[in-house]
């Protein structure tokens, strides 16, 4: 049977499929990335993962994998295939595909960044199918996003499309790594509402969920502290919306878990700040943690039509 392999590498944990050409996830397994063995250990446990799922594969299903699609965090240059910086894993200007075709024997390999590959992945086949245009949000640790056209996602001219996380909405305020003050994650990501609730109930081990926990039984404080990180987001999306139009918004990450005690105060406050702009639809994301494999098996899969298209036009 013929498929690929499909890894999402994490920070703290890859995960990886056997994926078919319907996108169906034919064999699924995770390990830790390794990150504490530094970055070197970690692109050899890339390398070894996925050749035990090659090596799986074949004995399975009488074949090797047809490709390979990986999503990585961090910087990543999709178009020569390098994972070139990832603050989490320590490593800069990795030749990932170079060095996952020569252990795998040649198969063609597809890398992308882990947002835009899960992004792709809700905008085919998940919360965002059948849209035109779509901007696809997971609110985790951080926020990114991925501006999703007609079937694909927009990496930018650099890589950097989508970081709407580091659109400042509160100038002046809280400093951010990556150098500004403001920006939208050092308010409205899940890290963001865990330490601001942790510091308004006085409980340092208190997290986000603790928080959406209290909102819904009504807790003064940490109904407070959950408005404000949904005033941050909602400017921060309207500021998205402005500039990218979207049919839909797809909300995604830790903090999307809470459901309805996100969705309802977003979608309000989000309706208040609109004024010519068209609302788009704000849903949550349907592909949880799955969505980064899925999206990785179709790079694979989009990387194998291509290179079928251009043998049947040479």
């Amino acid at each position: 049977m013929r498929h690929v392999i499909a890894l999402d590498v994490g920070g703290t944990g890859m995960k990886a499929a056997l994926a078919g050409a319907s996108g169906d996830l034919l064999h699924q397994a995770r390990r830790p990335t390794g990150r504490e063995r530094g970055p070197d250990a970690v692109v050899e446990g890339i390398l070894d993962f996925a050749a035990e799922l090659r090596a799986y594969g074949e004995q399975r299903f009488g074949e090797p994998a047809a490709a390979v699609g990986v999503a990585v965090p961090g910087i990543v240059d999709e178009a020569r295939g390098i994972a070139a910086y990832a603050a989490n894993l320590g490593w800069r200007d990795v030749p990932l595909r170079q060095l996952l075709a020569q252990r795998l024997g040649g198969a063609p390999v597809a890398l992308g960044h882990d947002v835009r590959t899960g992004g792709l992945a809700e905008g085919r086949i998940g919360a965002g199918k059948g849209a035109d245009r779509f901007l696809f949000v997971p609110l985790g640790t951080g926020i990114a996003g991925a501006i999703g056209i007609d079937g694909r996602v927009e990496a930018g001219a650099h890589g950097f499309a989508g970081e709407i996380g580091h659109i400042v909405v509160r100038p002046g305020g809280a400093p951010c790594p990556c150098g500004q003050r403001g920006c939208l994650e050092r308010f409205a990501s899940a890290a963001a509402v865990s330490e601001a609730w942790a510091a308004a109930c006085g409980d340092p081990e208190a997290d986000a969920a603790d928080c959406a926990k209290a909102v819904a039984s009504g807790d003064p404080n940490a109904v407070r502290v959950w408005q404000e990180a949904v005033d941050a987001l909602a400017d921060g999306l309207v500021t998205a919306l402005t500039l990218l139009d979207p049919r839909i918004l797809i909300i995604g990450g830790g903090l999307a878990e809470a459901g309805e005690t996100l969705f309802t105060p977003l979608r309000d406050a989000v309706r208040r700040r609109v004024t010519f702009q068209r609302l788009p639809s704000i849903v949550p994301a349907a592909l949880g943690d799955t969505a980064g494999c899925l999206g990785a098996g179709l790079l694979a899969w989009d990387l194998l039509d291509h290179t079928d298209r251009t043998e049947v036009t040479r």
